[in-house]
């Protein structure tokens, strides 16, 4: 991966935690030209002390803003002079019943997860263009198979992959590749933010963090991915598995998911 990302001018939206620092911490040393923002001003400065002296923009940003997403797309555009891959990668999850939660969780949920894609990707589409690099959306095996507790994730998610499947279609003679990654439970603090029934971060992990993959390891799979230019990745045993359930098993899918997620009736994951 040296090389190939050598130079390159590469956008990480959501670079101050989880796969989104990890794919930051990863790319500096590879010589990459990294742009990022987030909404957490003192995670943004803490990653600027750490790279300090490397090529790395950073810019406070809301997602869910289209003036915050056009600032920060053309700010990196003046900085480095152009975008060769972009990877949107900001997201937040929920955990509620639909028959428990506001709407207005859901409605911030799609703003984060699927505007802030939309935006960006319009946003930077000419110069990747122009430069024929690629666009990556980090989406979910929730992008794929509905989870209960989560239906205003998978919601997002399949919008992404949708926007993004469209989206490749239209580039097919462009030289741009458009991919979107599905990463499986990957260990890192979207479950810890995870907004509850009222809008508020439920601060904790239904899930044991212990036993996924890690937000490191996620980040390599991601790069490897983007130099072979592939058009989808699924990662970890159980995603490709659930992934293979739904599209082969649908009713089987439906039992299994209902046993993982529940117990007695109660939302246990």
């Amino acid at each position: 991966m040296q090389d190939f990302f050598k130079n390159k001018v590469v956008v990480i939206t959501g670079g101050s935690d989880g796969i989104g620092k990890a794919l930051v911490d990863t790319l500096i040393p590879l010589g990459a030209k990294v742009a990022t923002c987030a909404r957490n001003q003192d995670k943004l400065y803490d990653l600027q002390l750490l790279h300090s002296g490397k090529s790395l923009h950073t810019m406070v940003a809301d997602v869910s803003s289209y003036n915050d997403c056009k600032n920060f797309i053309e700010s990196t555009i003046e900085f480095y002079g152009g975008i060769d891959i972009l990877i949107n990668n900001a997201g937040i999850s929920m955990r509620a019943l639909v028959k428990d939660l506001d709407v207005e969780v859901i409605e911030k949920v799609m703003d984060i997860n699927f505007k802030g894609t939309l935006y960006c990707t319009k946003l930077a589409l000419d110069s990747i263009i122009e430069r024929k690099g690629s666009i990556v959306g980090v989406s979910s095996i929730a992008g794929y198979r509905g989870l209960p507790g989560r239906s205003g994730y998978s919601a997002s998610k399949y919008a992404v992959t949708g926007f993004l499947e469209a989206l490749r279609t239209e580039m097919m003679d462009s030289g741009v590749n458009v991919m979107w990654v599905c990463p499986g439970f990957t260990s890192s603090n979207i479950r810890y933010r995870a907004l509850n029934k009222k809008g508020s971060s439920q601060g904790q992990s239904p899930m044991d963090e212990g036993k996924m993959m890690s937000s490191l390891k996620c980040a390599e799979h991601i790069l490897q991915a983007i130099e072979k230019r592939k058009r989808t990745l699924v990662l970890t045993f159980k995603g490709k598995q659930t992934v293979f359930l739904n599209r082969f098993f649908p009713s089987l899918a439906d039992k299994l998911v209902k046993k993982f997620f529940f117990k007695n009736g109660e939302l246990v994951r």
